[in-house]
């Protein structure tokens, strides 16, 4: 049965939807003052937003999703049912007897935030191993790479392309080890009852992660490609000059 949207649309969620937005903006604004307005092009100017976008996302959410994984915990003697939690690892750090992830952040802007994304997929509620391991290469890797892409094509370093192409394989790499085992285990951890948790957090969210990255691969190719052929041209060309 449907959730009546206010119980859907509450103000947590209304909140990280527009953090999401104010990001975007962030990233956006950044792009208006370290890009050259005449002589970029169209497609560096929406790659670089997009990689200041990523960044910020994995470093400020994303990184707080890890910080509750690992410093946020709750006893399981204290709950009446263990298994209503977001499933927590197996002795995590050590440790059988305690919960940890968001689900234990209390009244934590940001526990309070993935707690509301947990709601469609519940591993994001706890302490999942492979949630988790995904996360801290995104979040200390993926993340200043995509600044290095950023600060890349603010400078005109054609090195951007090749970044650009390590960062685009990880994000699709992610979310497939992300989704595989939801798709292997019939979405076993999924809540897709309605809009919201379907086609806003599980789908749109998840596939700006698919479509962008194959879009900055695509383009990245295209400028390593055109760079060979010009190179292929001088070499042509100075030959001729040797003969």
């Amino acid at each position: 049965m449907a959730s009546p949207l206010s119980e859907i649309l509450d103000p947590t969620t209304l909140i990280s939807l527009a953090s999401t937005v104010a990001i975007l903006g962030a990233a956006y604004g950044t792009s208006l003052y370290a890009l050259d307005k005449t002589t970029t092009p169209t497609s560096h100017r929406i790659l670089f937003v997009w990689h200041a976008f990523d960044a910020l996302i994995h470093f400020i959410l994303e990184g707080s999703f890890l910080y509750h994984c690992f410093f946020s915990w709750m006893p399981l003697s204290s709950v009446p049912n263990p298994y209503a939690l977001a499933p927590t690892a197996y002795n995590f750090l050590g440790y059988t007897n305690r919960a940890y992830g968001p689900q234990a952040g209390g009244d934590n802007p940001f526990a309070r935030l993935w707690m509301v994304y947990a709601k469609a997929d519940r591993r994001w509620g706890g302490a999942d191993l492979s949630v988790i391991s995904l996360e801290l290469l995104t979040v200390f890797v993926a993340g200043p790479l995509a600044c290095a892409v950023c600060y890349g094509i603010a400078k005109k370093d054609p090195r951007a392309n090749v970044l650009m192409i390590v960062v685009a394989t990880m994000e699709l790499y992610g979310g497939f080890i992300t989704f595989c085992p939801e798709w292997l285990t019939l979405n076993n951890n999924l809540d897709t009852s309605n809009f919201m948790f379907k086609w806003v957090y599980l789908v749109f969210f998840n596939m700006l992660w698919v479509f962008i990255p194959l879009y900055a691969g695509w383009v990245a190719v295209q400028d390593i490609g055109e760079a060979f052929a010009v190179r292929s041209r001088v070499l042509a060309v100075s030959k001729k000059k040797q003969k």
